[in-house]
């Protein structure tokens, strides 16, 4: 089955936007309000144990089942965004994550991840960078951020469904973020959503962080900057491309959203969407250099909040 090239828009879109390891592995010893590439990477090691993980199977009930426990053990208030997908495959039941921080104020800012893998039939897709990297990053990143005080509060958001179950479009692609920005309008919280930072496939040994020309542009500029600040401006990428990803269906509704992706996975992305997407292309360090980009960006919205959290692009 063919399931298409997925995330680049140079690949697939034009038009207008419409868009083994036990249970029991110990944390590694050190300070959880410290950022650490070596504990995210627990996390990924633990999601790839799983097995495959696309919606509705038995490998994403057990990452369910990891990512609610490791929340609530970080004192955040976790929900679980249950809907019905309506896919070429017919309808998949599918599951959004969601953690909140206690924090009083409405400002909020979402850092996000998909959790899901590509339905692969006739092979074995583990997802270890696609998938698991920056979903073992989010929960890195929620421990460390859920016992501090800031200006905003945060919402941690684990999407199902980003893969497509057939043939990547518009139609079948994106669907837990489709889905959680219409609960959004719903519930009439856009307004108090100020910034989304996704984060995909950010675990590859040789980490390029694109530079992508969808996302928010003064969102884009700050994680660029931060990245320079810190001495990474090495794995930033110089050549613009315009990327379809979990941070579209944000765009389209006007909440400034930035996605911090490596969309070359090994020589001509020869490791993106197959059997080879395994632990050993992933690496800790690349882990932590982006965790400590979106730390510093965090850290630069704070700052700068009153002045450009409410700037649209």
């Amino acid at each position: 089955m063919n399931h298409g090239t997925r995330k680049s828009i140079n690949h697939w879109f034009s038009g207008s936007l419409p868009l083994l390891i036990s249970m029991a592995a110990p944390l590694l010893l050190g300070q959880s309000d410290q950022l650490s590439g070596e504990r995210a990477f627990l996390h990924v090691q633990r999601l790839v144990s799983f097995g495959p993980r696309p919606p509705g199977s038995a490998g994403i009930k057990r990452a369910q089942r990891y990512l609610t426990d490791t929340l609530k053990k970080y004192q955040l208030e976790v929900e679980h965004q249950n809907f019905l997908a309506f896919t070429p495959d017919g309808k998949i039941p599918m599951k959004n994550i969601i953690a909140r921080t206690k924090n009083s104020t409405n400002d909020t800012i979402i850092l996000a991840s998909h959790y899901d893998t590509l339905l692969m039939k006739n092979d074995v897709f583990v997802g270890a960078n696609d998938g698991a990297s920056s979903t073992g990053l989010l929960l890195e990143l929620a421990q460390v951020l859920s016992p501090q005080k800031w200006k905003f509060s945060f919402w941690f958001v684990f999407f199902d469904g980003e893969e497509a179950q057939q043939l990547w479009t518009s139609q079948d692609s994106l669907y837990g973020s489709t889905y959680f920005v219409e609960r959004l309008q719903a519930r009439g919280q856009v307004s108090k959503i100020k910034a989304m930072i996704l984060m995909d496939m950010v675990g590859d040994k040789d980490l390029v962080l694109e530079k992508d020309t969808t996302s928010t542009t003064w969102l884009m500029a700050l994680v660029r900057n931060s990245a320079k600040e810190m001495g990474h401006g090495r794995k930033l990428g110089d050549t613009p491309k315009a990327i379809i990803d979990d941070h579209v269906p944000f765009l389209r509704v006007g909440i400034p959203a930035v996605d911090l992706i490596d969309y070359e996975f090994g020589s001509n992305n020869e490791y993106w969407h197959t059997s080879q997407d395994t632990l050993d292309k992933i690496s800790p360090k690349s882990l932590q250099v982006t965790g400590e980009i979106v730390l510093k960006t965090l850290k630069k919205l704070s700052e700068k909040y009153f002045e450009v959290g409410s700037s649209r692009q």
